[in-house]
């Protein structure tokens, strides 16, 4: 098996633990809050999206899918259209109210355009360094594998918040 076949079953496991998380949740649901200070379902989703967004179009050398979709202006966020969710607030946080078919149609968006740029890579694609800034420098390979790490985190932080949400329906 290829490594570029493992790495796009990994990142289409991302498509299922998002889509899970937000199906059949109103859109107050999606902005819960289990205190003042905590993530909600919509930001958690929205987050995993921009930072696969930002990190594949960078490797990629490619726009964005959240600015040359318009997914940016459909959303309507207060935020830097560059903006992914790193050192946001609890206020900004709660500024990501939007619903189901908005995260999942981005989502979606970002997953198609990785799973595009994933099958264009050879295994050989996956040694170059892509970040000189760490020591050792970052490869693809460790930079995907990052991308990935992060995105099932947030999911799962996603979906654990969707089982408090359905339990406290009763």
């Amino acid at each position: 098996m290829r490594a570029t076949t493992v790495l796009q079953d990994a990142f289409s496991r991302i498509r299922d633990v998002g889509w899970d998380a937000v199906q059949g949740l109103t859109d107050e649901e999606l902005t819960y809050r289990v205190d003042g200070e905590t993530n909600t379902v919509a930001w958690l989703v929205w987050h995993l999206a921009r930072v696969q967004d930002d990190h594949i179009a960078e490797v990629a050398e490619s726009d964005q899918v959240w600015i040359k979709e318009g997914w940016v202006d459909r959303f309507g966020l207060p935020f830097d259209e560059r903006a992914v969710g790193f050192g946001q607030d609890a206020n900004e946080v709660a500024q990501v109210r939007v619903g189901q078919d908005l995260l999942v149609g981005y989502l979606t968006a970002v997953l198609d355009r990785t799973a595009e740029y994933l099958a264009g890579l050879s295994d050989e694609d996956l040694d170059r360094v892509v970040d000189e800034n760490w020591d050792p420098p970052v490869t693809l390979a460790v930079r995907l594998v990052s991308v990935i790490a992060d995105d099932l985190q947030h999911g799962g932080q996603a979906a654990l918040l969707r089982g408090i949400i359905l339990r406290r329906r009763g």
